[in-house]
């Protein structure tokens, strides 16, 4: 069946894009002085996942997708799904394109072994680049709506404490996950 590999990737971008909208369930907000809230949650590691098994490209879209249609369903957050969808696409690029040795589309049955150093780089390049630019648009959105620049500041504080959280927690669990889902994908012979 010629179409088969096109139908894994589809389905394995749907599947990890809900994976990322369900793993945002799983968090608690951060009470910050100024802006919208902050929450530490399980999203980014399903988000690191996601470029790891499917490369930056597949990866990116799971990754912006899911986390995005999780803004679109939370009044909090539906103003921001724009920016969500790009910074988690770029999470995921980027650790995908670390991880998959600048190929843009991966293969979790490719010769690369979860265990090497590069997907902790990768990892953690993708998650220094979501924190980047989330930090960054709230310091300007936080200006935008009228407040002082020390207010600003301090509220990403509380920002960067609570994303540093989410980044650890990813790290620490995408990558011996992947390795996980690496050997479950070449057991049953599936390619995506």
């Amino acid at each position: 069946m010629k179409n088969r590999g096109s139908i894994y990737k589809v389905v394995t971008v749907g599947l990890l894009g809900a994976l990322v909208f369900v793993s945002n369930y799983l968090s608690f907000p951060i009470p910050v002085p100024v802006g919208d809230i902050s929450r530490v949650h399980l999203g980014n590691v399903f988000c690191l996942l996601a470029g790891f098994v499917m490369g930056p490209v597949g990866g990116g879209l799971a990754s912006g997708i899911g986390a995005m249609l999780y803004d679109l369903t939370n009044p909090a957050y539906v103003a921001s799904a724009p920016f969500t969808f790009l910074f988690k696409f770029l999470l995921a690029f980027v650790c995908g394109i670390i991880a998959h040795r600048g190929r843009l589309s991966g293969s979790m049955l490719g010769e690369c072994t979860i265990s090497t150093p590069r997907y902790f780089v990768a990892a953690i390049a993708g998650s220094v680049t979501y924190i980047v630019l989330y930090l960054a648009k709230s310091f300007v959105t936080a200006l935008l709506e009228g407040s002082a620049p020390e207010a600003a500041g301090i509220a990403l504080i509380t920002k960067f404490a609570t994303s540093s959280v989410n980044a650890v927690l990813a790290i620490i669990i995408s990558v011996p996950l992947a390795a996980v889902i690496k050997k479950a994908l070449k057991s049953a012979k599936i390619a995506v």
